[in-house]
């Protein structure tokens, strides 16, 4: 047969069973090629995505990314990719050669798990649990913003469902009633090591997903008349909630040697297993078959109030008390009155973080994830997908519990920008269990990230405004305190950069800060001016990417001594990025102190606190005076 030029096929319930077997041959060739893959995990969800992509799912595959009401697929069970990508040659977007010779090969857009490398691909999946919450995003985004009428369909397997987040997922996805996410759940019994905790039991699944606001349907996942019927219904709307679809499938389904196998997940079937099940399956077939199309509608116009994009900027007097995360608060409602495509997400924390403001006058921009961290990640990551700016904000602390999903939003590519207050030793009296000394660390390691933590008023609204165009993953980390502002109106904070607040031209030392430490380096130098050493200050705001040039500069022109004091611990914060940033120069002779938090704080007061953590003033002082009486 001539696979160049294929017909396009009417999509009838007899050509959907072709669709079937060739999603499941395509799936085994692409795996037997590579010697890698999970086929029998495609086995068992090919009837589904059969029917749904050539009966229900509404996308203009000419146009993909010029239609802003095409359906959304995430599949969540990333490892049945060879599924996906035989899917995207069953309605004509990557070829037969690319399928069965680019999967999971170096350079090759086809990956072992999917990511946006493809333009259909919204997301990167494959750490399980995710793909639902990002889903939930989307979701939002299409009924509440943009009040557009694309569904957002999510496979999802069973054994993803010991996953936590999925149930933060379905439960805010029933609070917010979105019943434009469907949910289908592959159950086919078996996971990686053996049978699931449920197996089959799809009255306990349905229970679960009831409980937690899900409108349920129960299907057998290869009987085509029943998921069609399913589809239908669920695209019908069922009131307002979100519906999730329970489908009974077989693991290896089509091959009767790993049919309900429990040792071929995530192995390929050799070759002559693979001939023989293609032959089972009918062999090979190059059908081409696209379901209906989107209407082209343009998304509505998000305002909550007039977009004035003449507003004069915040302005602080030097010397004020204020707490940045109470600057970011305001900085947050300006450029929300700016932008209409500012969404701010929180988790229950709006009155300490500094966005209750925001809710208040932004109210259909601001959605509530409560203490539901991962989801607080994954909404703003979803809510990217469909080019809002989304900015997540919670304790700084808690960010940590969502590390994967901020990891899974870097290899995304996704936009997000995310904002923990209460950070370090400097909260004073809650104790160790709320200060948050890992963070900055966390935020570095994630692929093309940015971390910023400001010291003063001024400094925090230059870089809320310059976030809403920053790409990638980006972090800003407030403090609960108020200082006092260090900085005129005017000054600029480039990302990349860093502010010099304090030099003779004949320094002795320097001294590096970031947020609540520039405050107490100031203060050390000070207690040096005393002593006759000159020190120079240098406001360290943007930690990655950091400033190299200008810090290498500094530290040479005072004798290679340099203090390092964060409000964190030593490993992977400022003062790690700092040492590699001056090692890195060959040649150059650096006596190093770092100051850090290496004990375990408990509670007290943010003054007490610091002084424990031999990183005030004081501390700050004698380790400069170690440096400079070493010579």
């Amino acid at each position: 047969m001539n696979t160049a030029n294929p017909p396009i096929v009417e999509p009838d319930l007899k050509t959907v069973a072709e669709l079937s077997a060739q999603l499941r041959v395509d799936s085994i060739r692409a795996t037997t090629r590579a010697e890698s893959g999970h086929p029998t995990s495609c086995m068992s969800a090919a009837d589904l995505l059969a029917v749904l992509v050539s009966r229900h799912f509404r996308y203009d595959w000419d146009r993909a990314s010029h239609t802003p009401d095409n359906d959304h697929l995430i599949l969540s069970k990333g490892h049945a990719s060879p599924l996906l990508y035989s899917l995207y040659k069953a309605v004509g977007v990557v070829s037969d050669d690319e399928l069965v010779n680019g999967y999971g090969r170096f350079g090759s857009r086809l990956q072992a798990h999917p990511t946006p490398a493809l333009p259909w691909v919204d997301l990167a999946t494959g750490s399980l649990g995710q793909g639902l919450p990002d889903a939930v995003g989307i979701a939002l985004a299409g009924k509440h913003l943009e009040k557009l009428s694309y569904r957002v369909w999510v496979l999802c397997g069973d054994s993803e469902l010991a996953e936590g987040s999925i149930w933060e997922a379905i439960e805010q996805a029933a609070h917010y009633q979105l019943s434009n996410l469907i949910t289908i759940v592959d159950v086919n019994r078996l996971g990686q090591r053996g049978a699931t905790m449920l197996g089959w039991d799809l009255d306990a699944y349905a229970k679960r997903f009831e409980a937690f606001g899900a409108h349920v349907i129960k299907v057998n996942g290869h009987d085509l008349e029943e998921i069609d019927a399913a589809f239908a219904r669920a695209c019908g709307g069922n009131g307002n909630q979100p519906t999730v679809i329970l489908a009974r499938t077989i693991k290896g389904r089509g091959y009767a040697l790993v049919e309900d196998q429990e040792s071929w997940h995530g192995r390929h079937l050799p070759e002559p297993f693979a001939q023989e099940a293609i032959r089972e399956l009918g062999g090979e077939r190059h059908l081409i078959v696209r379901g209906p199309k989107p209407t082209h509608a343009a998304p509505a116009v998000v305002q909550d109030v007039e977009i004035d994009d003449d507003l004069p900027p915040l302005t602080y007097e030097i010397g004020t008390m204020v707490a940045t995360r109470a600057a970011y608060g305001s900085a947050i409602v300006e450029l929300g009155r700016r932008r209409s495509n500012v969404v701010v997400v929180d988790s229950e924390v709006s009155n300490s973080t500094g966005v209750d403001q925001f809710a208040a006058t932004f109210p259909r921009r601001f959605f509530q994830m409560y203490m539901a961290e991962q989801q607080l990640v994954a909404t703003a990551t979803g809510l990217s997908v469909r080019n809002f700016i989304p900015f997540a904000s919670t304790f700084a602390a808690f960010l940590t519990r969502a590390h994967d999903f901020i990891r899974m939003a870097g290899i995304s590519g996704a936009s997000i920008r995310l904002v923990g207050s209460h950070a370090g030793v400097e909260i004073g009296v809650d104790g160790p269990s709320q200060m948050a000394l890992e963070d900055i660390a966390m935020m570095r390691s994630v692929f093309d990230s940015t971390v910023l933590y400001p010291s003063d008023a001024v400094s925090t609204v230059a870089l809320v405004e310059q976030l809403a165009n920053r790409t990638g993953v980006s972090y800003l980390r407030t403090t609960r305190g108020a200082y006092p502002v260090l900085y005129d109106n005017s000054a600029q904070f480039p990302i990349g950069g860093s502010k010099t607040l304090l030099t003779s031209g004949k320094d002795h030392v320097t001294l590096i800060g970031a947020g609540v430490t520039v405050h107490e380096s100031l203060a050390a130098a000070r207690i040096l001016a005393e002593m006759g050493i000159r020190a120079r200050v240098i406001d360290a705001y943007s930690i990655r990417p950091l400033d190299v040039a200008g810090i290498r500069v500094a530290v040479a022109e005072t004798g290679g001594r340099v203090v390092v004091v964060e409000d964190h611990r030593p490993e992977g914060g400022l003062g790690e990025a700092v040492l590699s940033a001056l090692v890195e120069e060959t040649g150059a002779v650096v006596r190093f102190e770092h100051l850090a938090v290496r004990n375990l704080p408990g509670s007290g007061s943010a003054s007490q606190l610091l002084s424990a953590a031999g990183i005030d003033g004081d501390a700050i002082s004698q380790a400069a005076q170690r440096l400079v009486n070493r010579d």
